[in-house]
């Protein structure tokens, strides 16, 4: 019986060669710039994966909850940036976070959550809008040096300025995202600049998206470099050209367990709750449907996709939806799908069965959940 046969499914794999081989591809490329990485572990949300990696705890991280910054706390990391607005009534845990010698950095961009951090002496970065995406104030904003001076008068410290470039997900092709790259560091190191006009040392500008990482080929400015999706990558990452479709390292492991062979279906155990519903390819030019249909070994059988799921059912047909072009995959079958959205595949797991070279499977990572 192989290592794989021995796992219920559906199970959450992960190529230890694959994850180290595009850890070191991003972090080599951040350093080159001179600019420093701050793993987003909101995608790993393992310690195991994550020491793995760093090799220690004295590495930065970002976070995008609490309960993974008392997680990472636990485990001995001292540096982790709260990269999400803290919502007022999460302050207490904050402050018990760097109470127990945690630099807990928060991040917000309204004049109301500067006056909820009154008193904390919390660091905190201000969120800027670098594209329209998301969250952030712009960097011209008047209100931008308006909230510093309301954070100073509090008493927490202003750290600086953060953004995240999400706008960068919806670029087509290499130059876009460069572009978007050059731009996502200009905005910031732009509000910086407009805060130590204004008196605040802000000695923090942070910058992050993994493809903007990927393809930005200067960081003056920028002090800090966050991503996270690199580490796994997926295939809206390969849809984007960040990565090849053999770089990703996360696959979901499936069983066939029936056909509609008339509709060209070959039905799995891994509906919606093991892939996510995330259909980030369905905006690219090559929808990958629900996922990448690949063979126990992890090699991509031709044109087949997950074309729908159910809660605990996935619909596996070929691209063309020609049923006699379903190859033949019998009851009990292994296949391997790979996701849409890493974070959102392996956030349906409560841990990863670790893929070592010849396919064995020696350890497992325990993955932290909830908010």
């Amino acid at each position: 019986m192989s290592e794989l046969a021995r796992l219920e499914t559906p199970a959450l794999l992960v190529d230890r060669v694959k994850l180290e081989a595009n850890w070191r591809r991003l972090s080599q490329h951040i350093a080159s710039l001179g600019c420093t990485l701050r793993l987003h572990v909101k995608t790993a949300k393992s310690l195991e994966l994550t020491r793995s990696l760093h090799g220690s705890a004295a590495a930065p991280i970002a976070v995008s909850t609490l309960k993974e910054a008392e997680a990472f706390a636990a485990g001995g990391y001292r540096d982790i940036l709260y990269a999400v607005a803290i919502a007022p009534k999460k302050l207490e845990r904050a402050a018990a976070l760097a109470r127990s010698g945690v630099r807990l950095t928060v991040v917000l961009d309204s004049l109301e959550l500067a006056r909820a951090v009154a008193g904390s002496a919390l660091p905190v970065l201000i969120e800027i809008d670098s594209d329209g995406h998301r969250a952030g104030v712009r960097p011209d904003d008047a209100r931008l040096v308006a909230i510093a001076a309301e954070i100073a008068r509090g008493g927490a410290t202003v750290a600086g300025v953060m953004t995240h470039a999400g706008a960068s997900y919806d670029c087509r092709g290499i130059e876009a995202i460069r572009s978007m790259a050059r731009r996502e560091r200009d905005a910031v190191v732009h509000a910086a600049k407009r805060l130590r006009e204004a008196g605040h040392a802000a000695p923090v500008v942070s910058v992050g998206s993994t493809p903007t990482a990927t393809f930005i080929d200067d960081l003056s400015g920028v002090t800090e470099v966050r991503a996270g999706v690199f580490v796994f990558q997926d295939l809206v990452m390969a849809g984007l050209e960040v990565c090849a479709t053999d770089d990703i390292a996360l696959s979901v492991l499936a069983s066939v367990i029936g056909h509609q062979r008339d509709k060209g279906w070959a039905i799995t155990d891994a509906g919606w709750m093991a892939l996510s519903r995330d259909r980030g390819t369905a905006r690219q030019p090559l929808d990958q449907g629900y996922g990448m249909v690949c063979d126990a070994a992890g090699r991509p059988l031709e044109d087949l996709i997950v074309s729908e799921t159910n809660q605990e059912h996935g619909i596996v047909a070929h691209r063309s939806g020609d049923p006699r072009r379903l190859p033949e995959l019998p009851v009990g079958t292994l296949l391997r799908i790979l996701p849409n959205h890493a974070c959102a595949t392996a956030a349906q797991f409560e841990r990863y069965h670790v893929l070592e070279p010849g396919g064995q499977i020696e350890r497992t990572w325990e993955r932290v959940s909830g908010w």
